[in-house]
């Protein structure tokens, strides 16, 4: 009897201990299945995100379109139009003073409209500046046209970056921001190679297509949920968000905390990287690039080593568009997009956006009395300016990585 007994025993702890394991795995699929299904809902979530970000970077690819546009047509236009070198010269630099005024203008209007208007005012600017552009027959409609375009990039270079920001959870910001950055070089790159095969009338209607593509698309994205809590929706506030979080997401938490802030008045590597570190190393490249082609300029100017001193100046041509891509082309733009108190933020981000435009004229104007001065001496002194921003970055600039809008703003007023 305790024979049998006995034996009963060690079978039952033999299924046992065959039941163990088979639980586990099932445990472990079950585990695997729930991870699965939790990426794929993260995924549909976020494609609204990833929607509103597409159309949103039409324009940053309209604003390259604008920028790109001269190089490639000038022999044309001058040829076909008889301007001289000085009507073609104002022609390309008026773009510059349009994208001033849109600077200027950009915050209140996204303010005032709200970020998809603002961005519905820059199309409609940009398909008007490219019709006066296409449909020219002397210098005046071309250089409205010119002018229309530039107000179109200016308003476009503030509001893209902003609405992205605006949208984006914290662990995107940052990626998503900056691809409003490759989108502008992709504008400029895709306008000098079509535009070495095509006339330069049919180049201006093709900057018309990224208009379009973002006309249409804005119909479909929802506004910004920060700008719509500033200005008191709070239905179409809720709707939007949800819309970007996605129909099962819980948005009361990320909700109440846009909120908190309003009525008491974040490419993968600059969320992985942040901001300060990617701004300092980019810096530091660019201070590299203007000694290593002023050095260049020094070589061939005093005679010295005077083979090297033509791959001295490719090389640090490159150390500077490589270190300028790094960091400061992109990482400014989301800064920017991130600190600015959203009370403020119109009038601030055109400011920013002013002073960009208006540098940008500056070293462009200055350029060649500066090389007849001292044509080292120019990017030496331009290295001195990089070599101050990196001060800047260290003393000034906060660290933005992997925080919401909200807490930026709850720390720099601690602070």
């Amino acid at each position: 009897m305790a024979k049998n007994q006995d034996i009963e025993k060690a079978e039952n702890s033999l299924q046992e201990e065959i039941k163990v394991p088979l639980i586990s795995q099932e445990k472990r699929a079950e585990n695997v299945k729930n991870c699965s299904g939790s990426d794929k809902q993260i995924k549909e979530e976020r494609c609204m995100v990833y929607l509103s970000t597409f159309v949103a970077v039409c324009g940053s690819y309209s604003f390259g379109s604008c920028a790109g546009y001269s190089s490639p047509t000038q022999s044309a236009i001058r040829d076909d139009l008889s301007l001289t070198l000085a009507e073609y010269s104002l022609f390309g630099s008026i773009l510059t003073f349009g994208a001033m005024i849109g600077a200027i203008t950009s915050g209140k209007i996204a303010d005032y409209i709200g970020r998809k208007g603002a961005m519905i005012v820059s199309s409609g600017f940009c398909v008007a500046g490219w019709l006066s552009i296409y449909l020219a027959k002397g210098a005046l409609p071309l250089d409205i046209g010119r002018l229309a375009t530039g107000y179109g990039m200016g308003v476009f270079s503030y509001v893209v970056p902003v609405f992205i920001a605006e949208i984006s959870p914290k662990d995107l910001r940052g990626a998503l921001t900056t691809i409003n950055q490759l989108m502008i070089c992709t504008g400029v790159s895709v306008s000098f190679i079509i535009g070495t095969f095509l006339t330069w009338r049919a180049l201006a209607i093709t900057g018309i297509i990224p208009c379009a593509v973002l006309l249409v698309g804005l119909v479909i994205i929802p506004e910004s949920p920060r700008w719509l809590a500033k200005n008191g929706n709070q239905k179409e506030f809720e709707a939007a968000l949800q819309r970007l979080r996605g129909k099962n997401a819980n948005i009361s938490e990320e909700a109440a905390e846009i909120q908190v802030i309003i009525t008491a008045l974040g490419a993968t590597l600059i969320d992985r990287a942040g901001r300060k570190p990617l701004l300092l190393v980019s810096a530091s490249g660019l201070v590299l690039g203007c000694l290593l082609t002023g050095s260049s300029y020094y070589l061939k100017e005093h005679r010295i080593a005077a083979n090297a001193a033509p791959a001295l100046a490719v090389i640090g041509i490159l150390v500077y568009i490589g270190a300028f891509s790094v960091g400061m082309g992109a990482v400014p733009w989301v800064v920017m997009s991130e600190i600015f108190p959203i009370n403020i933020k119109g009038v601030a981000g055109s400011l920013a956006t002013l002073v960009n435009w208006f540098g940008a004229w500056t070293c462009s104007y200055t350029f060649n009395f500066l090389m007849s001065w001292s044509s080292y001496g120019t990017f030496i002194l331009y290295a001195a300016v990089n070599a101050l921003a990196i001060l800047f970055v260290i003393i000034v600039v906060p660290e933005t990585k992997g925080k919401t809008l909200e807490q930026l703003q709850a720390a720099i007023n601690v602070s």
